[in-house]
């Protein structure tokens, strides 16, 4: 129970930091404090609620012996711990570190070309519809439309707030991989099934502090914005484009009138990036859920597929499997999303499980 004990007063200390008006002038801090006090705050109700039906309990089963009619008193308490010490299990079940961060999540079109394009569009439009229903807030960093309206890419933020019960990131970085969809496009004029993907990259939104870059480092090029078959929508160059070096990785912006919001928003992405492809690089041997972030856009390497003539949708790393696409292509994922954390929470359960032994 040492650890248990830790991590109230870890929560009380955290508690008293956010009750001083001094530390809301540091934003990052703030937001660092923030965080680790919203996921400590249900496993602190969790382990009160156990204590003190714990002694309710002890107090119940001593009437008991005494008064037979405190028998059922004692069926119930012993059930409502149980339920709790299930609770706990999964609270305190090893984690992502970054479950409990906003997530910035990217699109991009691949095999198919327009059709791809347009179901890239679907999907992006499926996530708006879970994240409003989720309570979260939608912020567009960039995006890359074609001529019938589709994505050739769109890079979003997602943000948590005071109303949402989890973070974005723990529960979209399932997102993460190919999707594939089986369908009629819209050009097809012979009513033939086309099968094309889109590509998702879910990463955590990281502080500017937390990521060390430096500016040495970087190549940033300016441009004039473009919209769907390059017509212009700036007369200035205020989109931006900036280059890792070390990384090759290549970040752009150009969705905001500002040149400087553009940059912000191109190295919000790039903080991302870099974050990911750290923690892909230091774990090698990653949950099946990571390694399924690929930064290809590939057919072969589905994680699922959304086949519209049988309205079905199909997870494939799970075996989940539901005739319901048309619902959630309309927003509602949560029972698939569920499904995914409740296999992410065996596998974790599982690895504990043998570490200890």
């Amino acid at each position: 129970m040492a650890g248990t004990y830790d991590l109230i007063d870890e929560f009380h200390q955290l508690e008293t930091q956010l009750a001083d008006p001094a530390i809301h002038a540091d934003m990052n801090r703030s937001r660092r404090v923030g965080r680790r006090y919203a996921e400590l705050a249900p496993i602190v109700k969790a382990l009160t609620t156990k204590e003190q039906l714990s002694g309710d309990l002890e107090a119940a089963q001593e009437l008991a012996e005494e008064d037979p009619s405190f028998a059922d008193e004692v069926v119930r308490l012993q059930a409502d711990l149980a339920d709790v010490d299930e609770r706990l299990t999964r609270l305190l079940a090893p984690r992502d570190p970054n479950d409990s961060r906003d997530a910035i999540l990217e699109i991009k079109s691949g095999e198919g070309g327009e059709e791809s394009a347009l179901f890239a569009r679907d999907l992006f439009q499926m996530y708006a519809k879970f994240i409003e229903s989720k309570n979260w807030v939608l912020d567009v960093l960039d995006s890359q439309e074609t001529d019938l309206g589709g994505y050739k890419t769109i890079t979003f933020a997602v943000k948590g707030s005071a109303q949402a019960e989890e973070a974005p990131y723990g529960v979209l970085k399932f997102e993460g991989g190919v999707h594939r969809v089986q369908r009629v496009p819209v050009t097809e004029s012979q009513g033939r099934i086309h099968t094309s993907a889109a590509g998702v990259l879910v990463m955590p939104d990281v502080d500017a502090m937390e990521v060390g870059i430096d500016d040495a480092d970087l190549r940033i090029d300016v441009f004039r914005s473009s919209g769907p078959g390059g017509q212009g929508v700036n007369t200035t160059d205020s989109a931006v484009r900036i280059t890792h070096l070390p990384s090759g990785i290549v970040v752009s912006c150009q969705n905001e009138r500002s040149q400087l919001q553009n940059k912000e928003s191109a190295m919000r992405m790039l903080r991302a990036r870099l974050t990911a492809l750290a923690e892909e690089e230091a774990a090698q041997s990653a949950s099946a859920a990571r390694k399924s972030q690929v930064r290809t856009v590939d057919r072969s390497e589905r994680i699922r597929t959304y086949n519209f003539p049988e309205n079905r949708i199909a997870d494939h790393r799970i075996g989940f499997k539901a005739h319901n696409l048309d619902q959630v292509l309309a927003g509602d994922l949560q029972p698939l999303v569920t499904a995914l954390q409740e296999a992410d929470l065996a596998e974790r359960l599982a690895q504990a499980t043998q570490g200890e032994r």
